[in-house]
C-alpha cells in the first residue's frame, strides 16, 4: 500500500486487509523499488516504522484489536457530536459540506453498529473519547 496516511490504525488496518506492505506517498524511489522487489521475494515488505506499529498491536490487550479503527477525522466528528453542535455547525467548525458530514455519520452509525445520536455519543463515553 502506498499512503499518505500514516497513522497506526490505518497501517494496522491495511495490513488486516491484506496489504504486503505499507509505505508512505514521500518516500523515495530507491525505497519503492526495494520494497517492491522485497514483496516479489519475501512476499512482505516493512519499514521500521511498520514494524514497530506491528509490535504495538501485539502488544496491546486483545480487547483492543476487536474495536473498530476510527480515522482522526471521524474521532473529531464524534467529539463535535458530543457538543450537542447541530450536524451544519459541524460540516461549518470542520470546513465540510453537509453530504460530507452525512457519510460520515452513516459510516460511523455502519462502523459503530449504532443507529442514532444518542448512540455515537455513548460509545465515546465509554472509549474514552470523551469525559462527562
Amino acid at each position: 500500500a502506498l499512503s499518505i496516511e500514516g497513522e497506526d490504525k490505518t497501517i494496522l488496518s491495511m495490513l488486516r486487509n491484506g496489504a504486503k506492505g505499507y509505505l508512505l506517498k514521500d518516500s523515495s524511489p530507491t525505497l519503492l523499488k526495494k520494497a517492491l522487489d522485497t514483496i516479489i521475494e519475501q512476499g512482505y515488505f516493512h519499514t521500521e516504522k511498520v514494524s514497530n506499529v506491528l509490535l504495538k498491536s501485539l502488544n496491546s490487550d486483545a480487547e483492543d484489536t476487536d474495536k473498530p479503527v476510527l480515522k482522526d477525522v471521524e474521532i473529531e466528528f464524534i467529539k463535535l457530536v458530543c457538543q450537542e453542535y447541530t450536524y451544519k455547525e459541524i460540516a461549518d467548525i470542520m470546513y465540510k459540506s453537509h453530504h460530507t458530514i452525512d457519510g460520515y455519520r452513516q459510516q460511523l452509525f455502519d462502523k459503530l453498529n449504532v443507529r442514532n445520536r444518542i448512540g455515537l455519543v455513548m460509545y465515546a463515553l465509554r472509549n474514552g473519547l470523551v469525559e462527562f
